[in-house]
């Protein structure tokens, strides 16, 4: 069972690390002229802090399209961003770093764990932060406490190979969380995974964002996890359509 623990910040939080996403009037195009294709038209969506909201449609609907520009992976053709008060994207990025953006300010998880082979968990985890600045004992030390929350500490010198399933999708979280980021991207996390699995996954992206107050958007097609969002945005034609969900309580 995944552990408690407390994900505060040492220095206070300030308002851009506390205040969730909030997307205006999203549009993004690829092509022009006669072969342009309108992927995003009109998307708006809110995610506050310590919510996990669920994003959902069809194949080509545009949600691959929407979670690269919410990952500023691409570039939108207009519309706003906003990562708690600072606006990253407004006609345009605010910012010319976009690695720095997406190391310090998003963390991803993805349908497969994608961990390096040659390190073990704890150095996976370990390494955003130090590509940050982090020292290595700092890091390290930040790994093991998740690592810790998470229930692997104790395949902390394992190498990804010999870690199950469920195990290496942990230590994937792990690693979006170590940076401390205000925003979390989870794109299919439970897709390879039974229902058990899926449902320990979710209850842990539901845990971790409560106690670090993390925006999560999880896009998913599973079935098995859709009962666990309060709020889902169904994303049709471009478009996004919000509807309350049923919130299963962990």
């Amino acid at each position: 069972m995944t552990r408690v623990m407390d994900m505060t910040p040492a220095t206070p939080a300030t308002p851009a690390s506390a205040g969730g996403i909030r997307i205006e009037g999203l549009r993004k195009v690829y092509g022009q002229g006669d072969t342009a294709v309108e992927a995003l038209r009109n998307v708006n969506m809110t995610v506050g802090p310590g919510e996990v909201v669920g994003l959902v449609g069809p194949s080509g609907s545009g949600k691959s399209t929407l979670l690269k520009c919410l990952g500023a992976i691409i570039e939108p053709t207009s519309g706003r961003m906003t990562l708690g008060s600072d606006v990253i994207y407004d006609n345009g990025w605010a910012t010319s770093d976009l690695r720095a953006l997406r190391r310090d300010r998003i963390g991803f998880v993805f349908q497969a764990p994608y961990l390096i082979p040659f390190l073990d968990i704890t150095d996976n985890v370990a390494l955003l932060p130090m590509l940050a600045g982090v020292s290595n004992a700092q890091a390290r030390a930040r790994a093991l406490e998740l690592l810790t929350a998470l229930d692997v500490a104790h395949r902390a010198r394992a190498e990804p190979s010999q870690l199950s399933g469920g195990e290496q999708q942990r230590v994937s979280i792990a690693r979006a969380l170590a940076n401390r980021p205000p925003v979390i991207l989870a794109d299919e996390p439970t897709a390879p995974l039974d229902s058990e699995r899926a449902l320990a996954v979710m209850r842990i992206l539901n845990q971790m964002a409560r106690q670090a107050q993390t925006a999560i958007i999880v896009v998913t097609h599973d079935e098995k996890i859709i009962p666990t969002f309060k709020r889902i945005y169904h994303i049709r034609d471009g478009q996004t359509i919000e509807e309350a969900g049923q919130g299963l309580s962990f």
